[in-house]
């Protein structure tokens, strides 16, 4: 039990029991002194003594603290990891020296270590993004429609303005109007789709299908034969699919496969062994083992990609794949694109022209982290957010930054855009 003693009942004891000094005593616990007359009680001079004695104390430093005052010098040792394993390096794209008619490529994967982490071996390639289009008008949040509203109707010009307004470094073209339960539009329509967006851009492109399990094997097989040389990433064999086929055609017209799974490590060691079976290459392959976005288990999302990138690294072959994040999916999250709260007394979502990148944005940062190597992306702006940070993370520096370039010691006073 806690109890206090004023010196008015130290002075009272040290009065009846008549102690003139006091030697070898030791106060135990928080001492706290008032000094005053306000107990109107003399202090003998016993105490007079103590207190003296508790002055003088804390004037002077022991000898052994005096040495305390100067800090050894401190070291900066980072821990390093071990890794036995490498990520297959994939490149997608051909440019007419490798036979098709793309300008530049893109190179993802190659890693030996854990992602932005230059210490153990530094990062051969820095995070890709691919900007999305589609093959018809689709219903867009506001945020996102501003921006594609000239455009939505026709997917060439979608395409070049992904590049050419808001520097896409690649582009996915999704065949949305192929399901059965949309439009039905015919594998021959399709093809002629994604001919006119090669022609459009000379950028390295994605090719996805609806999702339609029974219609992307045929849709993908043809789009795969109309983009013959050009090295494109067929978006996607799966296991609830034919993947055999998409896997076939990816091979025989010279494409990267995109290996897709649902949140399950098994099922995408799985796939990847079936896909090796059918002769599909190491070097084209890309994983995409499903972005849980922000609103809908971001966590689980990063654990599952963590786990494969640590695999990939600690030796496991099957595994040891870039890796491709549908960063698109943060708009499927109400609070990404909703003008407010459905709930009467919830407190104000704040607007939602800048919530919905922002939810895209740490979709992108959170996973590129985890280990993500190729994001697909709809909002322009939280594009250029992503890309921007994470080329900082890997160390590249852009031209307009040069001149803004600051002093590590002044990054407090700094004020950046």
């Amino acid at each position: 039990m806690e109890k206090k003693i004023t010196l008015a009942d130290i002075a009272r004891i040290l009065e009846k029991y008549d102690v003139v000094e006091l030697e070898d005593v030791t106060i135990k616990g928080d001492v706290e002194i008032e000094l005053g007359t306000s107990t109107g009680v003399a202090l003998p001079p016993a105490l007079i003594q103590a207190l003296r004695s508790l002055s003088s104390m804390a004037r002077e430093i022991p000898k052994e603290e005096e040495e305390v005052r100067e800090l050894l010098p401190a070291t900066f040792d980072v821990a390093k990891a071990e890794w036995r394993g490498e990520v297959e390096e994939v490149t997608i794209g051909a440019t007419r020296a490798d036979g098709g008619t793309r300008e530049k490529t893109v190179t993802i994967g190659g890693e030996k270590s854990m992602p932005f982490y230059n210490f153990d071996f530094k990062m051969p390639h820095p995070p890709v993004i691919s900007l999305d289009c589609f093959d018809m008008p689709i219903s867009l949040a506001r945020a996102v429609r501003g921006h594609y509203e000239d455009v939505m109707g026709d997917p060439g010009e979608w395409a070049k303005k992904n590049v050419h307004e808001f520097g896409a470094e690649m582009v996915t073209i999704h065949l949305i109007s192929t399901d059965p339960t949309i439009k039905d539009t015919s594998v021959r329509e399709a093809a002629k789709t994604v001919e006119e967006v090669l022609q459009a851009v000379k950028v390295p492109i994605v090719i996805g299908g609806s999702g339609n399990p029974d219609k992307d094997p045929e849709v993908l097989e043809a789009a795969a034969e109309a983009a013959e040389g050009e090295r494109c990433l067929i978006a996607s064999a799966n296991l609830n699919m034919d993947y055999e086929r998409i896997a076939k055609a990816a091979v025989n017209h010279g494409h990267v496969i995109l290996s897709w799974t649902q949140l399950d490590i098994n099922a995408q060691k799985t796939l990847n062994r079936y896909l090796f079976k059918l002769g599909v290459p190491r070097e084209d392959i890309v994983i995409d083992p499903t972005t849980a976005a922000l609103g809908y288990g971001l966590d689980y999302a990063f654990t599952n990609i963590e786990r494969m990138r640590i695999a990939a690294l600690k030796g496991d072959t099957d595994l040891a794949f870039p890796i491709s994040c549908g960063i698109t999916n943060a708009w499927g999250a109400r609070e990404a694109w909703m003008k407010g709260s459905p709930i009467k007394e919830d407190s104000d979502w704040g607007p939602s022209a800048y919530r919905g990148p922002l939810y895209e944005i740490v979709t992108g940062l959170t996973l590129g982290l985890a280990g993500g190597d190729l994001f697909m992306m709809m909002h322009p702006r939280a594009t250029s957010a992503v890309k921007k940070v994470t080329q900082m993370l890997f160390g590249t520096e852009r031209e307009e930054d040069k001149a803004k370039k600051v002093e590590i010691g002044d990054w407090v006073r700094w004020k950046g855009t």
